[in-house]
């Protein structure tokens, strides 16, 4: 059997992390079985879907490294199909019109509320007449279309996550909606139940891999497929991604949208490495840091959890910070040129930007902890309350002083680090003091504060653009 997986987001928002997860589960069982990892817009919900968050979505994908291999599917190109196989359940009796209004509806609800009881519907118009149906007809009455469920079945299926599963067909909460209200002599639009089970058998769907709150659909799904005569995929459930608290991660929760992630400064890289471990374990030898086709060699579901993955911030963090400290300055530059001139800074020349890149890559997170680093280069800080505290120290203005002296008398070509520690050895002994207090005091004329990167690379950098006599000299 050819392997063929998909990923079916609806463009009603950008693309979630929780989405993201499943595109990653899904391609990499593809990518392990040497099958093929397909995509379907489900864009029947007319209202909510946009053309830019379907792009959002396709572009998060190919960002995350999840590559497709046919065109997408888009599921509104497909309403007749949908609405052929409604008629065929008609036909076979196996689906009827329901007239029951949204009042009666309620009212139903309310009455079952109020006995404590399970909201479902009653089937009250599985077995309307012809003379029932014609009167309502009559009356002007549109008609939802709804598919018989058997209260006595039981479905059942081997979940490749979660082993055999069974549903009673009492618990799917009576005859199920597969199209909205319409006319009698038409069929409303299709509804999710029916067009994804039409849909995945149109495109040879063989596992449907998707999150655990989709198994009571499922259930419904399983009934669909063998009303119609349609072979029936496997299917995998995996957990569900949830916050500190140990509830579904939502937007409630701040950050959940991989566009946010990009914004805030993660990698590629570690978003899709970190989403692999979002309820899948490595192999035992195997390291956490992975790039996703090595994850794909070993991937399988014997190693994905039952239970929810907590979304762990200082693992995503550790895991970015990996990918940044294993590119070289040239990688860095180019992602965070772009960041820099966004924060309207002039970029000296290359190589000065590169040394700049090489000096604040081993102690960056995120990428835009390049940007906050980066901004003493680029701007002239302002003195923090340590900087401030340092230079009150007797002697270190006296220091800086002698610095100043010396910078103005000699003749730089270029920027030696042994002529640049003389100088430092010259303050003090000028200044009375030790090497350490100029150290410190030329950190905070620089850079404003006493924390910061190498100061000597610091300096050079500086003094290269001709800035450190400028702060030198605002200190005195």
């Amino acid at each position: 059997m050819k392997v063929r997986v998909r990923l079916a987001p609806s463009p009603t928002g950008t693309l979630h992390i929780g989405t993201a997860r499943t595109a990653v589960f899904n391609w990499l069982f593809a990518r392990h079985q040497q099958g093929q990892f397909l995509i379907r817009i489900e864009d029947t919900d007319k209202e909510r879907s946009k053309p830019e968050f379907t792009a959002n979505i396709l572009e998060g994908l190919e960002w995350l490294g999840i590559n497709w291999d046919e065109e997408p599917v888009i599921q509104s190109q497909r309403v007749e199909s949908h609405r052929a196989a409604i008629q065929t359940l008609l036909d076979l009796g196996l689906a009827y019109r329901c007239y029951a209004s949204e009042t009666e509806l309620e009212a139903m609800r309310q009455e079952q509320k109020a006995k404590s009881q399970a909201p479902r519907y009653d089937n009250r118009h599985r077995h309307l007449s012809s003379e029932q149906a014609n009167a309502f007809n009559a009356e002007g009455r549109t008609a939802v279309v709804r598919f018989r469920i058997d209260d006595a079945a039981t479905i059942r299926w081997n979940d490749l996550v979660r082993g055999p599963m069974h549903w009673s067909g009492n618990d799917l909460g009576g005859d199920m909606v597969i199209a909205r209200r319409a006319p009698a002599d038409q069929i409303g639009d299709p509804l999710y139940n029916l067009v994804v089970v039409v849909d995945d058998a149109a495109m040879g769907i063989s596992h449907v891999i998707r999150g655990e709150d989709h198994i009571a659909n499922t259930a419904k799904q399983l009934l669909i497929y063998e009303a119609l005569g349609l072979p029936t995929p496997q299917f995998a459930h995996t957990p569900l991604i949830l916050n500190s608290e140990g509830r579904k991660l939502s937007k409630r929760d701040g950050v959940t949208s991989i566009s946010d992630f990009q914004t805030m400064g993660y990698t590629a890289e570690a978003m899709a490495n970190y989403m692999t471990l979002l309820g899948w374990s490595v192999p035992e030898g195997m390291n956490e840091r992975f790039t996703l086709n090595e994850a794909a060699t070993v991937f399988n579901f014997e190693r994905v959890n039952k239970a929810g993955a907590k979304f762990d911030w200082d693992k995503l963090n550790w895991l970015n910070s990996q990918v940044l400290h294993e590119w070289n300055k040239e990688q860095l530059l180019n992602a965070l040129g772009p960041l820099w001139a966004e924060a309207g800074w002039s970029l000296p020349e290359q190589n000065w930007c590169l040394d700049l890149t090489e000096l604040l890559g081993p102690s960056l997170t995120v990428l835009k902890d390049g940007v906050e680093q980066a901004r003493p280069f680029f701007e002239q800080p302002k003195l923090e309350a340590d900087g401030l505290e340092q230079l009150a120290i007797e002697g270190a203005k006296a220091s800086l002083g002698h610095l100043v002296d010396q910078l103005e008398k000699a003749a730089w070509d270029g920027f030696d680090k042994q002529q640049a520690q003389q100088l430092l050895t010259n303050a003090a002994q000028n200044a009375s003091v030790k090497k350490g207090v100029v150290m410190k005091s030329l950190r905070a004329a620089l850079l404003g504060r006493l924390q910061g990167p190498d100061l000597i690379t610091t300096w050079g950098l500086l003094a290269r653009i001709r800035e450190d006599l400028n702060r030198l000299r605002r200190c005195l």
